[in-house]
């Protein structure tokens, strides 16, 4: 080994160190939520599971929060929704969890069942009225957004499909007269 060689790597150890103690310090001391993607963060998804799990709460079937809904609608709206619809949707997040501590002097993830399910009632009536009265260049409102997520994600997922509708792997024939009973659960495939 040379000498110009040995001055190299005593250079990538001492820069190595010190970017390596750098970089520690800034993430170990810094404590921040784990980014799922460029729009949300672990706490965000958590919040859009719980609003999902309220929409379709658990019955005798899984509900939304089982089917990872939040992460789900964390994907769909960073990859298919358009920079303003991105925009409603994350400023939504924050005006339901506003709404929330207007009517109930405290969070949605701190509320029970009922006072969450009394919110969303009164977003549900909200967004209809808007609709309603929307023009078509105005923005869907957010609740809507939601709403569509939840069951699109639900139900196009492994638990809503085989758990909550009948699913047959392999359907077979083309039966256009299939037997219905009252209270039979609509067909996934």
């Amino acid at each position: 080994m040379n000498r110009r060689e040995a001055i190299s790597r005593v250079a990538w150890i001492m820069g190595g160190t010190i970017i390596g103690a750098e970089l520690f310090a800034d993430l170990a001391c810094t404590p921040r939520a784990e980014k799922v993607n460029d729009l949300f963060d672990a706490d965000q998804v958590a919040f859009m599971d719980e609003i999902a799990e309220t929409i379709l709460p658990e019955t005798s079937t899984p509900g939304a929060k089982a089917a990872k809904v939040g992460s789900f609608m964390a994907v769909m709206v960073k990859d298919c929704y358009k920079k303003e619809d991105q925009q409603v949707f994350l400023k939504g997040l924050s005006e339901l969890d506003d709404a929330c501590k207007k009517a109930n002097g405290k969070k949605f993830m701190e509320c029970n069942a009922n006072q969450r399910t009394a919110l969303l009632t009164k977003l549900d009536k909200e967004q209809r009225e808007y609709q309603k009265k929307k023009k078509e260049e105005d923005p869907n409102h957010y609740f809507t957004m939601m709403k569509q997520l939840t069951l699109l994600g639900f139900f196009t997922s492994e638990v809503g499909a085989t758990k909550a509708l009948r699913y047959v792997a392999i359907p077979g024939r083309f039966d256009g007269c299939a037997p219905y009973k009252k209270g039979d659960r609509a067909w996934a495939t």
